[in-house]
């Protein structure tokens, strides 16, 4: 056998090196898909805990002093550092992998609760003065240096003489914000009661963070910064909390501090740099048993009976888990596609080269050759090449997965699909050998070669079962894709239903099949009594083709049909994120302040380059409707109905109620208003309701109802005129408080958001539509799906080309005879080149449209089971959500048409081409005797 590989790759090495190439691409992107997929998913970990709040991302223990029922003796050890610095390395010892924690940012100590301090020069709040957390934090001459001043020293002897319990005065230091905003310097000295007694504590230094977002700082946020918090009771005043850095040695003090509750702490962020996807199950499961389990048990066994554990970021584990869980099930339909469609070119590829060689193994096998020695031989032949070219290709994407990704990617999936591609290479020839036509090469006695037609040839008993059983499969998944989505429970993914959009190409593409000849039998009829024979026999031949030729035309729809169903995919997540921007903003961009904006800032704001238009809108979210609470805003009614016409967000309704605003206030009449359907249910009689303002009871009248509006998106809200609420209520005054903006673009681009902002000054907050939509995008997960559904558009067109290339080829021998004899009859090149054209193009044509219609009828079939709101719009969720409701499916216009014509375009090339490097060669030589026409 391996002289018969040797002669058969030196007789046929192009052939050979198509296949290697073919199967090279075709490895590398199964091996690429899984490993693509673990990257995406490790990536969107790492940046989903990586981006939440130190908090949120560390592992805490406390021991709170009230809760430890022990004699003040062994408390106070409790307390002592190198205790608390023992239960710090316990702790962390505790933690087996995959769960890693930063043990350089991991933090250590005792605090207390904040306390107020009654120094007069301390700025307050309405609720009081500061308040301050003594915390006696381990490592801060690691983790900060002095700016000003000194660290902060313990007592000495420690403890000092006379116990914790005489301790009155101690040292202190503050962050630079700290400082900065409640006016503390190296020398500040601040009072803070503590029972009978008042603790005097002076500031000796002000500390700069070496790494502000670490979390030795930010765990707890207040070392960091002072934060606004609030009081209790039923009216919530403010006040401003900070935290005290003291020397570790001090924290037994706490406990000799009436109303301090004070309590030990140890803390670990988490690591996540080694962590990949398929760790998350294991840390959450980890993660729980130390909050409420036997990992509980032992750490008690080592901090203390009392201690308890918080791990945050078990519920940032669980959304992701979520996000991903629905994730899953919508990239599963993309992987499903790209594999049928290389399944399906590699298996053209086998059944073309069986059918160029039918006569070669007809011979083979009349002479002797057993079966079983033919498929060897055929296997081999193809074997030694798809086999090294499948590990090649395997080998660069497992590499350029390593190189690009964050590692953690598992090798065995990229194996198993390298194995496939291998295999399929390897067997789609001699099984198609073997078995096509009946199984003719099973006989003794093959019988001899004869045309096909498969328009007139009966399908077989094996061919009948085989389309039933798909169209079974197919109308199986389309209805469960249609009743229950693409998963049953978040996170399961089913096979059948992922393939749902593959097999209703598969039934549509086999459809096609058995039909396109008739259409062309039809045209060669008129055809036949034209002057000239090309049109007849260009028709009559493309009707007449054999079933091999209708092998590519299956493939091709099959991989169009793939491309529209991705690239639809993408078109709706894209749009989806442009309607979630605009629910978010409500126009191309906004301007707000909690305070009325200054004279001339509308005037700015139409100065900056990119701005078209902008509108001046006050609001009241405070009012009352009722007993709820709605938002009444008021605008000039032309100008935002030009608005809404532009954002497309209730522009019937807006301009409806400006159409009869425009008539101006009547005396003693409800204000004409556009309001939310919420608003317009609760509405009296004739469509009148009240709202109640700052400034008194308005009473409206609903004129129209819209969904969403620019000025509010997703609220209650009744939009007034302006100029009718000022004559209600001419007291009142009302400045604009926000502006909405057009942009000078149709597509609402090219705000320069930078001067945008100058321009609003200070105190306001700027939203621009093409940031927030970008900000949707930003997710890893969310992104990395998205590629892969443009991988699945690429690889259908691809593999659709690929298809159309193998499809002329197979045929050109045939033709270039066909010319040949043609000429000899007096056929001239004009009339050969149309010849080949219009036999090609029919059935290109045909097959393109088939692609487009069976692409947009999987879409449409498919559409209400498949929510792409998991690909667009990771972890959202409010009434915005609800507002935009599911992203569902719609055919992409040029999804459906830009592979299609790409083939036309290809099919033509190929077929001029061939058309005329044909004329160059000379009609003998493919006229030789003994060659099959």
């Amino acid at each position: 056998m391996a002289q018969w590989v040797r002669i058969r790759l030196r007789t046929a090495p192009g052939a050979a090196l198509a296949l290697g190439v073919l199967v090279l691409v075709t490895a590398f992107l199964a091996a690429a898909l899984p490993q693509g997929i673990d990257a995406y998913e490790t990536r969107g970990l790492r940046h989903r805990i990586e981006g939440a709040r130190a908090a949120d991302r560390t592992i805490s223990a406390t021991l709170r002093a009230r809760s430890h029922p022990v004699p003040p003796e062994e408390l106070e050890q409790t307390f002592d550092p190198k205790r608390i610095a023992a239960g710090q390395r316990d702790f962390r010892s505790r933690l087996r992998p995959p769960l890693r924690t930063d043990a350089a940012q991991g933090s250590y100590g005792a605090r207390s609760i904040p306390m107020s301090a009654t120094d007069s020069y301390l700025p307050a709040l309405g609720g009081g003065r500061p308040r301050f957390r003594l915390t006696a934090q381990a490592g801060l001459a690691d983790h900060g240096r002095v700016v000003a001043g000194r660290l902060p020293r313990a007592p000495e002897g420690s403890p000092p003489a006379g116990g914790w319990e005489r301790v009155n005065r101690l040292e202190a230091a503050v962050s630079q914000a700290t400082a900065k905003t409640l006016n503390l310097r190296a020398g500040s000295v601040l009072h803070l009661p503590v029972g009978l007694r008042t603790l005097r504590v002076e500031v000796t230094g002000v500390m700069r963070a070496e790494r502000p977002g670490g979390g030795w700082w930010s765990t707890e946020p207040l070392l960091l910064k002072p934060g606004v918090q609030y009081t209790r009771g039923n009216a919530p005043e403010p006040f401003w909390a900070a935290a005290l850095l003291l020397p570790p040695a001090t924290g037994p003090a706490l406990l000799h501090m009436t109303g301090t509750e004070p309590e030990t702490y140890w803390q670990l962020p988490l690591d996540s740099s080694g962590m990949s996807a398929r760790d998350v199950p294991a840390v959450r499961e980890q993660l729980a048993s130390l909050e409420n389990g036997p990992g509980l048990v032992q750490l008690q066994y080592e901090l203390g009976e009392f201690s308890t554990v918080d791990a945050p970021v078990r519920d940032e584990l669980e959304r992701y888990e979520g996000l991903r869980g629905a994730i899953a099930p919508v990239v599963a339909v993309a992987g499903t596609g790209i594999a049928a469609v290389a399944a399906a070119v590699l298996l053209l590829a086998g059944g073309l080269a069986a059918a160029r060689r039918r006569s070669e193994l007809a011979l083979l096998r009349a002479r002797g050759g057993s079966l079983p020695g033919i498929m060897g031989r055929l296997a081999l032949e193809c074997g030694v090449v798809a086999v090294p070219a499948a590990v090649l290709g395997g080998a660069v994407a497992v590499a350029v997965t390593a190189a690009t990704g964050p590692g953690g990617a598992r090798l065995w999936p990229a194996v198993m699909a390298v194995g496939a591609v291998a295999v399929l290479a390897t067997l789609a020839l001699p099984v198609r050998a073997v078995f096509a036509d009946g199984g003719a090469l099973r006989k003794a006695r093959p019988a001899p070669v004869r045309g096909e037609d498969s328009g007139a040839a009966r399908p077989g008993r094996r061919r009948l079962v085989a389309e039933g059983t798909v169209l079974v499969l197919a109308a199986g998944a389309a209805v469960a894709l249609r009743r229950r989505g693409t998963t049953a429970s978040p996170g399961d993914v089913d096979l059948l239903v992922s393939a749902a959009p593959v097999l209703v190409a598969v039934i549509a593409a086999l459809v096609f099949v058995r039909l396109y000849p008739l259409p062309l039998r039809l045209l060669a009829r008129p055809a036949a009594r034209l002057r000239g024979p090309v049109g007849f026999l260009s028709l009559a031949r493309a009707g007449r083709a054999g079933t091999t030729a209708a092998l590519p035309l299956l493939a091709l729809i099959v991989a169009l049909s793939t491309a529209a169903f991705g690239g639809s995919v993408t078109a709706a997540v894209d749009s989806a994120r442009e309607r979630a921007a605009l629910l978010d903003v409500g126009a191309d961009a906004r301007i707000s302040s909690a305070r009325p904006l200054p004279d001339g800032a509308a005037e700015r704001v139409r100065g900056v380059p990119g701005v078209g238009a902008a509108v001046p809108v006050w609001s009241d979210p405070g009012a009352k409707a009722g007993e709820r609470q709605a938002t009444l805003i008021a605008v000039e009614p032309r100008a935002y109905a030009r608005l809404a016409e532009r954002m497309g967000l209730g522009a019937a309704e807006t301009g409806r109620w400006a159409r009869q605003a425009a008539a101006g206030p009547h005396p003693d009449a409800p204000l004409p208003a556009l309001v939310s359907p919420a608003l317009a249910a609760s509405a009296g009689s004739g469509g009148t309701l009240t709202v109640t303002p700052q400034h008194g009871p308005v009473r409206l009248r609903a004129i129209a109802a819209a969904e969403a509006t620019p000025a509010c998106p997703d609220c209650r809200y009744a939009i007034v005129p302006a100029r009718d609420l000022a004559a209600a209520q001419p007291r009142a005054q009302r400045q604009p408080t926000s502006l909405l903006l057009a942009a000078a673009r149709t597509d609402g681009t090219g705000i320069d958001a930078a001067a945008l902002r100058a321009a609003a000054g200070r105190d306001t907050d700027t939203a621009v539509r093409a940031e927030v939509r970008d900000r949707l995008a930003d997710d890893p997960m969310q992104t990395g799906a998205e590629r892969l559904y443009l991988a699945a558009v690429a690889a259908g067109a691809g593999y659709a080309l690929i298809a159309i290339v193998l499809g002329l080829l197979a045929a050109a021998p045939e033709r270039t005879a066909l010319l040949a004899r043609l000429r000899t009859l007096g056929l001239g090149p004009r009339q050969a080149r149309r010849l080949l054209v219009l036999e090609s193009l029919p059935q290109a044509l045909l097959a393109a449209a088939g692609g487009v219609l069976a692409g947009a009828a999987a879409i449409r079939l498919l559409a209400p089971g498949i929510d792409v709101s998991s690909l667009a719009l990771a972890f959202r969720a409010g009434r915005t959500a609800d507002v935009l409701g599911r992203a569902q499916l719609a055919p992409d216009p040029l999804s459906l048409t830009l592979p299609a014509g790409a083939v036309l375009l290809l099919a033509l090339a190929a077929v001029l081409g061939q058309s005329w490097w044909t004329g160059r060669s000379r009609e003998a030589n493919e006229l030789r005797a003994g060659d099959p026409a």
